[in-house]
């Protein structure tokens, strides 16, 4: 114990800082850890990525986003077939219902008619009567009747049937749309990390090398006509195209925001199936659908109107507006503008009407 004293008294005491000794301290604290963790990391930072290469990396970030865009769409259209599917099954589950019990509405009365005027055996109604005549009137209704009820409780239990058929079929529509929702929140995640990851990069850059890059691919630029709509009377191959065209001139300027099909911003197969429709013909949602929703040309034959589409995965889309350009909507952050075809890799085109 003695020992244990004699220890503890040789043991320093701590001092407590206060005020601005404190304040002092932790702030010298802090100044040594930064420094240990500046030196620490300087030694394994990556070097510093080019304007270049930045651009390079962002540009695929931005068709990855695109192609996932894509891909959402799809699911998006799947996700919303099922939907109306589910919702189908389910009312004519609940008509076939109450079919049902109307029917066993009636049945219950047929029975209770029957108890009512049959109750007693056939032999001793025959007994009781005076008028044979009278009784087998009655033993005929009787029959009757019965085969009245056989038929009503076969058809019930058809329509149980029936109906046990309809939920079922309900129950899978069901399993099927929570597989294009689990499908529709995956491709929205890999949009938005691929949009996220390119703002990272974006912000490495110098003020000057980010607007270098929004300058190389349009995103401050809309083309001739934003202002004013089509240059003219538009050179179309038949009415139906010139109006999709004049669609596409009336959307410059536009944002493009993935996944939106107007009427106030667009992705790159939003625009095209609203310029489309707006000419009275009805596109498929997704590049991939909407590169076989007409009479394939090639690059040679190309007329205004035509589908334009790019990459090897053809995920990007285009309308044709005549002399080597297109109108499109590019990606996020560069609004609806007019570009040379020749800007992106060339994948095929489609004549829709």
């Amino acid at each position: 114990m003695a020992a244990h004293r004699k220890s503890a008294h040789r043991k320093p005491k701590q001092r407590l800082f206060t005020g601005s000794a404190a304040r002092s301290a932790a702030a010298l604290a802090l100044a040594g850890a930064a420094t240990a963790t500046a030196a620490t990391g300087s030694a394994q930072a990556e070097p510093r990525l080019t304007a270049a290469q930045v651009k390079s990396e962002v540009d695929q970030l931005y068709r990855d986003a695109e192609a996932a865009t894509e891909r959402y769409n799809g699911a998006k259209e799947k996700a919303g077939d099922a939907a109306r599917s589910v919702e189908a099954l389910r009312d004519e589950a609940a008509r076939r219902t109450d079919l049902l019990n109307e029917s066993r509405h009636a049945l219950g009365s047929l029975a209770s008619a029957q108890y009512r005027s049959g109750g007693l055996d056939p032999a001793l109604q025959l007994l009781l009567t005076s008028d044979p005549d009278q009784y087998l009137e009655r033993s005929s209704y009787v029959e009757m009747a019965g085969d009245r009820q056989a038929g009503a409780i076969s058809g019930i239990r058809r329509q149980i049937t029936g109906i046990d058929q309809v939920r079922a079929r309900a129950e899978d529509e069901s399993a099927v749309l929570a597989a294009r929702e689990a499908e529709l929140a995956r491709h929205k995640k890999e949009i938005t990390s691929s949009l996220a990851d390119a703002r990272k990069l974006l912000h490495t850059l110098t003020a000057a090398e980010r607007a270098a890059y929004e300058d190389s691919t349009g995103a401050t630029t809309v083309g001739a006509g934003a202002a004013s709509g089509a240059p003219g009377p538009v050179v179309a191959p038949n009415s139906r195209a010139a109006e999709a065209v004049a669609f596409a001139y009336g959307a410059l300027g536009k944002p493009y925001v993935w996944g939106a099909t107007g009427p106030s911003a667009y992705d790159c197969s939003g625009l095209t199936q609203a310029a489309w429709q707006a000419a009275g013909v009805s596109l498929p949602r997704t590049t991939y659908t909407q590169i076989n929703a007409g009479q394939r040309v090639s690059r040679s034959q190309l007329a205004p109107g035509d589908l334009v589409f790019f990459y090897s995965g053809i995920s990007h889309v285009g309308l044709y507006v005549g002399d080597g350009k297109m109108i499109h909507a590019p990606r996020p952050g560069a609004p609806v503008r007019i570009a040379p075809i020749d800007e992106m890799p060339f994948a095929g085109a489609t004549r829709v009407a």
